[in-house]
């Protein structure tokens, strides 16, 4: 299989668990398990309080280089998608980025609506 097709499985694989829904949780957890099928590491810093917090999902061991790309909601910086090795070309690059904007919504720990619907927010 070309590296090509196991991104493209990897990104259906993606739009399925998120098409089934579920807590974010367990979304972002199938998420994270999906891209360690295509990078040895893979996992999600959210931003609490202004700064990228440890704790997120992530499967594999971290390893420098580390990528990391922005995952952002409304131009707000949310979360932090990271994968080990780093993208090797323009081809990752945009699968990654795909995804970040793919999971961006669920990613919203530290957001507060001020009780507006997430819908409105």
């Amino acid at each position: 299989m070309s590296r090509r097709d196991e991104l493209r499985g990897a990104l259906d694989a993606v739009d399925r668990i998120l098409n089934r829904g579920g807590d974010a949780d367990d979304v972002l957890r199938g998420v994270v398990d999906t891209l360690h099928g295509v990078f040895a590491y893979a996992a999600i810093a959210f931003v609490e309080d202004g700064e990228l917090a440890p704790g997120g999902p992530a499967v594999g061991e971290a390893a420098e280089p580390l990528q990391a790309v922005d995952v952002s909601f409304r131009n707000v910086k949310v979360a932090e998608l990271r994968v080990a090795p780093p993208a090797a070309d323009g081809e990752e690059q945009a699968f990654l980025e795909r995804v970040a904007l793919l999971i961006s919504p669920h990613c919203l720990v530290g957001w507060d609506t001020g009780g507006v619907p997430w819908e409105s927010a």
